[in-house]
């Protein structure tokens, strides 16, 4: 690729790839987009560190610009994730966040998400975003399990400040534009032992309520197996661009206070991806 003079590259495990320049004062935005694009495909994680980025939200959605149509949210392009004084959401608490997509609840469903660590937190103080890839989950997974999650249906409804939505969808998807299988999933939040503010309202459809537990948890082993999941430890300055269509993310829970400050904007894809699964949205 045309960077990689320029450019260490370097593997996460399962999955991903981190890129660091080989010079100081190298400039993210130097980077060339439709070459980050087939290496996005091709790992659906990069990881950009050790660039100079953004000092304002304006620039960094004029970088996300250059990745496609931004979609725009009420409070605009870049959403601010920090911890807030009276939060009325668990995105702005401190509290962990189950595994989810992006979009779910919208009208369209972005391909990108592409976060800016405006300031990490502090050794040890948690606040890690968690990232687990379905194709490898379901490339594991034996044929009998696959078969038992392709009989599962979630039925998702979330009221918040943003909207008020429901939406449907079977565990096992075909992915947009690229027509082979994934995974979506909105993990619930049950076990979880500390506060969760507003939570989502789960229903899971097409086994018997008394296999429904062992469903969960069988599907929540293999979303967490080390070989498909993979936690980035935030540094101060990282950009993190994660294929919204074939993993999901969360988070885990951080030390209350901590400086964890991100910066979030979905990016769709071309064309951008009607959410089908929607049945209502204000």
């Amino acid at each position: 690729m045309e960077f990689e003079k320029s450019i260490t590259l370097r593997r996460l495990e399962p999955f991903g790839v981190v890129l660091e320049p080989n010079t100081e004062r190298a400039d993210v935005m130097t980077l060339n987009i439709e070459t980050l694009r087939e290496l996005f495909w091709k790992e659906h994680l990069l990881v950009l560190r050790g660039f100079n980025t953004f000092q304002s939200s304006q620039e960094l959605s004029n970088y996300c610009d250059m990745w496609g149509e931004i979609s725009l949210w009420p409070f605009g392009a870049v959403l601010e994730l920090m911890e807030q004084d009276n939060p009325q959401d668990h995105i702005f608490d401190h509290s962990f966040v189950p595994l989810h997509w992006d979009g779910m609840y919208r009208e369209q469903v972005p391909e990108y998400q592409i976060f800016h660590c405006v300031k990490a937190p502090l050794p040890g103080q948690g606040g890690r975003t968690t990232f687990s890839n379905t194709l490898l989950a379901l490339e594991f997974a034996p044929p009998s399990i696959r078969e038992l999650w392709s009989r599962v249906t979630g039925h998702y409804r979330r009221r918040m400040e943003f909207y008020n939505s429901k939406t449907v969808s079977p565990i096992i998807a075909e992915h947009p534009h690229r027509g082979h299988a994934v995974l979506r999933y909105n993990e619930p939040h049950a076990g979880w032992q500390g506060r969760f503010i507003n939570p989502p309202e789960l229903n899971f459809f097409g086994l018997p309520p008394e296999e429904l537990a062992d469903f969960h948890l069988g599907l929540k082993e293999a979303l967490y197996s080390p070989r498909n999941f993979y936690a980035h430890e935030w540094q101060s300055g990282d950009v993190v661009i994660a294929d919204n269509f074939t993993l999901l993310h969360g988070r885990e829970a951080f030390v209350s206070k901590s400086p964890r400050h991100l910066q979030r904007v979905q990016v769709h894809s071309d064309p951008p991806f009607q959410n089908s699964g929607l049945e209502f949205y204000k």
